[in-house]
C-alpha cells in the first residue's frame, strides 16, 4: 500500500503553530501513517526550493505570501490552508473561530465590572480584523464604547519600531481608566504590558489587559503575567489533517471554511482586578471568589453588608448584570470546568470540592448552564 507523503509549511516558532503541529500528529497516529516533511522555517518565509520539484501527496499550509501561495499552486497537489490571510482561494481552509474569542475576550473584561473597553489590533492579519470588529460590536451592544487601536504597516518604508511605540504610548495615555483592553494576540499584549511600566499604568488596576493564543512561556514571562485566551490550534491541526486526507482521497471538498472554537481563558494578574466602583459590592464579589468553592450561599454575604438581601441583590443586578447566587453559581461553574479540563478527577470528588454535597445535583446544572454533560464536555477536550 503506498504511504503518503505530505508537506507540513508550518513554522515552529510559536505556541500556535506548534499545536497545529501537534494536531497534525494526532492525526496520523489514529489514522493511516503518513511520510511527514517538516523545513524548518520562520512565519512569512520563502517557500521551500525542494516543493518545486517534490513529489509528494498532500500539503498542510499557513499561506501567508502570495510566493508560497504561487509555489504551492503550481505543485497542482492537494492542500488545505491554516492561515486567515486567504492569499489561495477555493481550497479548503481551517482558522480560529474569532467572534468566539472576541466574545470570551468582552465577557471575561465586563464579569470585572469594566464599562470602557479598548481593542488593539494588527492589521495585516485578518483574524485581528475580525476580532476587532466583533469585539467592538459586543462592546456597542451591551452599550459601551470601544477605543480602537491599530499598528502601522511594517512593510511600509517609513516604519519603524520606536515611532510605533511612541504612538502606542500616545494612545495608552489618553485612554479613558479604568479600562479593559483585548489584544489580538499575546505579543501584542506584552507591548501594551510594556507601554503600561513605562507610563506608571497599574495593571490591572488602571488598566487590565487580555491576549490570545495562551503561550505559555511568553505570558509567564510578561510583567504582570498574561492573561489569555487559549485557541484549540491542535484540534485546527487536526481537522487540517482530516480534510487533506480526504482530498487525497479523491473527494471533491471546495473553499471549506472550518472555524474553530477557543478553549478557555487563562486567568493571570494582568485581568485579576474588579473595576468596580461601589466598594461595598466590590467587596461582596472578591468574596465570592476567594469561597464559592467553600459552599457559600446568599445568606452568608449578608453580613458582609449593611443592607438587606433584596437591596444587595438590586445592586448586584444594576452593576454586574447579574444576581449574587448567579454569581456564585458562575464561579464554581468556571472552577469545575477548570477540573474537567485539567485533572483526572472523578465527578464526585469535583463536587466536593467546589462545594456541592451530591454529585447529581451538579450533574443536573452543569447540565442546565453548558447544555451539556460533565462527561461530554471533558471528552471534548
Amino acid at each position: 500500500m503506498h504511504r503518503r507523503s505530505v508537506a507540513l509549511l508550518v513554522e515552529t516558532s510559536n505556541a500556535y503553530a506548534r499545536g497545529l503541529l501537534e494536531g497534525v500528529v494526532d492525526y496520523v497516529r489514529q489514522h493511516d501513517a503518513w511520510s511527514i516533511y517538516l523545513p524548518e522555517q520562520e512565519r512569512g518565509a520563502a517557500p521551500p526550493a525542494w516543493l518545486s520539484r517534490w513529489s509528494g501527496d498532500g500539503i498542510i499550509a499557513r499561506i501567508e505570501t502570495d510566493a508560497i501561495a504561487t509555489a504551492i499552486q503550481e505543485t497542482s497537489l492537494p492542500v488545505v490552508d491554516v492561515s486567515a490571510a486567504r492569499r489561495l482561494p477555493n481550497i479548503p481552509w481551517v482558522e480560529t473561530d474569532d467572534k468566539s474569542i472576541a466574545e470570551l475576550a468582552f465577557k471575561h473584561l465586563a464579569d470585572r465590572g469594566f464599562q470602557r473597553f479598548a481593542y488593539c489590533g494588527d492589521p495585516i492579519f485578518n483574524w485581528s480584523i475580525w476580532r476587532e470588529k466583533r469585539f467592538v460590536d459586543f462592546v456597542i451592544e451591551a452599550g459601551y464604547e470601544c477605543d480602537v487601536y491599530q499598528s502601522k504597516d511594517r512593510s511600509a518604508p517609513q516604519f519603524s519600531w520606536t515611532s510605533e511605540r511612541d504612538r502606542l504610548m500616545k494612545w495608552m495615555e489618553q485612554l479613558p481608566k479604568p479600562i479593559g483592553i483585548m489584544a489580538c494576540y499575546d505579543i501584542m499584549a506584552q507591548r501594551l504590558l510594556d507601554v503600561c511600566h513605562e507610563q506608571n499604568i497599574a495593571v490591572p488596576e488602571e488598566a487590565a489587559i487580555i491576549g490570545v493564543d495562551n503561550d505559555h512561556l511568553l505570558c509567564n514571562l510578561s510583567n504582570p503575567p498574561l492573561t489569555s485566551i487559549e485557541c484549540d490550534s491542535r484540534k485546527t491541526g487536526y481537522e487540517a489533517a482530516s480534510l487533506l486526507d480526504r482530498l487525497m482521497s479523491g473527494e471533491a471538498i471546495g473553499e471549506k471554511a472550518i472555524r474553530v472554537e477557543p478553549v478557555c481563558i487563562e486567568t493571570r494578574l494582568s485581568t485579576d482586578t474588579l473595576a468596580i466602583d461601589d466598594p461595598i459590592v466590590a467587596k461582596v464579589v472578591r468574596y465570592i471568589r476567594e469561597h464559592a468553592s467553600a459552599g457559600i450561599n446568599v445568606s452568608d454575604l449578608l453580613p458582609l453588608v449593611p443592607w438587606s438581601r433584596r437591596v444587595l441583590e438590586s445592586r448586584f443586578q444594576k452593576i454586574l448584570g447579574r444576581t449574587p447566587h448567579e454569581e456564585i453559581t458562575r464561579i464554581r461553574l468556571d472552577r469545575v470546568k477548570h477540573l474537567l479540563r485539567n485533572t483526572d478527577l472523578t465527578l464526585s470528588s469535583i463536587a466536593r470540592q467546589v462545594g456541592y454535597e451530591h454529585e447529581e445535583y451538579l450533574s443536573a446544572m452543569f447540565k442546565k448552564q453548558t447544555g451539556m454533560t460533565a462527561s461530554d464536555y471533558r471528552s471534548s477536550f
